[in-house]
C-alpha cells in the first residue's frame, strides 16, 4: 500500500472489513501498564497467558511465539521427529505451501503432500486415497481460502480420527479457531480435543499484536518452545505481544456469535444486490468471499470513489479470478463491520459494481 493511499484511507471514517483502521496508540493501550515482564519468554505475562490458552484450549501446555510460519513449522517438525514419516497432508492451499517460502521444506525437511481439490474442501474420501505413511494430517479452520467454510462436525471427527488409527498426529491450524468455534457452536476446547496440537493467532480475528500460541501435550510444547529458541524467537522481552493478546483474548472470543450472526444478516442483504455473490451462502463462520461482476480496474476506480467521496473504505484491489470480468474480495466480520448495518454495506457493496 503506497503512501497515497495510506492517507486516503486514514481519512475514512467507515470501513467495511474486519476492525477497520487500527492505530498504534489503540494497540499501545491494550497493555497493561502494572504486568509483570518476562526474561527471554518465561515468567511474567508470557507466562500468564499460555496458562490462560492452555486451559482455554483443554490442553496440558501452551507455548507464545512470535509467529505463525515459526510456530507450525516447528510443531509439525516434533510430529515428524516422533515418526518414521517426514510427510504432512494438507489441503492444496495449505498457508505453508503458499506463503512461507517452502520452509517447512527448508529448515525442517518435511514433504507437504497436497490432498484433495484447491476449490473445495478435504473430504475422507480423498484421505483414504493416501496410501503413503504420513506423519501429520494438517487441517485448516475455517479454510480461508474458500471464504471460511469448515467440514460438518461428524466429517471433521472422521478425518481426525482416520489420520491417528494410522499413527499420524493431527495438527490444526487455527488461526481463525476463535471464528470456526462460533461456526460450530461449540467451545473451542470442544473442537481443539480432536487435535494433538492447536496453533491459535492473536492478530487475526482478535487484533492484538502479532503473536501466537501453540497448545498441547507437555511434551510437545516442550519441544515446541526449544525450537522457538532456535529459531530466533525466544527474544528477550515478549511481554508487550503476550500482554496485548491475553487483554483482548475473552471480550474479543466472546463476540464471534455475534459476529456470525452478523455475517449472516449481510449475505442475506446482499442476496439482492445484482452483481455480487457471497460464498459460502450463508456464511459458516464469521467471513466470506464476495464475487463481484465487474473489471478489476472499474471496481479499483469505485472503491477510490467510495473512499475519496463518502469517507467509506472497503477494499483498495480486489483480488483476480479466472474471469476476467469476475473479481474476489475476502470480508472479514470485526468491529467496523459490525457497526454498519447489513443493508448499508449491501448498498455499498452494489456501488462496487455499478
Amino acid at each position: 500500500m503506497d503512501e497515497q493511499t495510506r492517507a486516503l484511507r486514514a481519512a475514512c471514517t467507515e470501513f467495511v472489513n474486519g476492525d477497520g483502521l487500527v492505530r498504534p496508540a489503540d494497540l499501545l493501550a491494550t497493555i497493561d501498564p502494572d504486568l509483570t515482564v518476562d526474561v527471554y519468554g518465561d515468567g511474567g505475562v508470557v507466562a500468564d497467558l499460555e496458562a490462560s490458552v492452555a486451559e482455554l484450549l483443554g490442553k496440558p501446555a501452551a507455548v507464545f511465539l512470535p509467529s505463525g510460519t515459526m510456530a507450525q513449522g516447528a510443531t509439525l517438525r516434533v510430529h515428524a521427529d516422533r515418526r518414521a514419516s517426514r510427510t504432512v497432508l494438507w489441503h492444496p492451499a495449505c498457508h505453508l505451501d503458499s506463503h512461507e517460502g517452502q520452509a517447512h521444506s527448508r529448515l525442517h525437511q518435511l514433504t507437504g503432500r497436497p490432498v484433495g481439490e484447491r476449490d473445495r474442501l478435504v473430504t475422507l474420501a480423498d484421505l483414504e486415497e493416501v496410501a503413503e505413511p504420513a506423519a501429520a494430517l494438517l487441517l485448516e479452520l475455517p479454510q480461508r481460502d474458500l471464504g471460511g467454510q469448515q467440514p460438518g462436525w461428524d466429517d471433521l471427527v472422521a478425518q481426525t480420527d482416520w489420520a491417528r488409527e494410522r499413527g499420524a498426529a493431527v495438527h490444526l491450524d487455527g488461526a481463525r479457531l476463535w471464528e470456526a468455534s462460533a461456526g460450530y457452536d461449540r467451545a473451542p476446547a470442544e473442537v481443539a480435543a480432536l487435535f494433538d496440537t492447536v496453533y491459535v493467532s492473536f492478530y487475526k480475528g482478535i487484533g492484538a499484536l502479532p503473536g501466537c500460541c501453540v497448545a498441547g501435550s507437555a511434551a510437545d510444547v516442550a519441544q515446541v518452545r526449544e525450537w522457538r529458541r532456535r529459531l530466533g524467537g525466544t527474544l528477550f522481552g515478549l511481554w508487550p505481544n503476550a500482554a496485548s493478546a491475553l487483554a483482548l483474548l475473552p471480550e474479543r472470543l466472546a463476540e464471534m456469535p455475534a459476529r456470525l450472526r452478523h455475517a449472516r444478516a449481510i449475505a442475506a442483504a446482499v442476496a439482492g444486490v445484482p452483481g455480487v455473490r457471497v460464498v459460502p451462502d450463508p456464511p459458516q463462520t464469521p467471513m466470506m468471499h464476495l464475487l463481484f461482476e465487474i473489471e478489476a480496474e472499474r471496481f479499483t476506480a469505485n472503491a477510490q470513489r467510495l473512499a475519496e467521496q463518502d469517507g467509506i473504505w472497503v477494499w483498495p484491489k480486489p483480488n483476480l479470478t479466472g474471469d476476467p470480468k469476475v473479481v474476489r474480495c475476502e470480508l472479514s466480520v470485526g468491529r467496523a463491520t459490525c457497526r454498519m448495518e447489513p443493508a448499508v454495506i449491501a448498498d455499498v457493496l452494489a456501488t462496487l459494481v455499478a
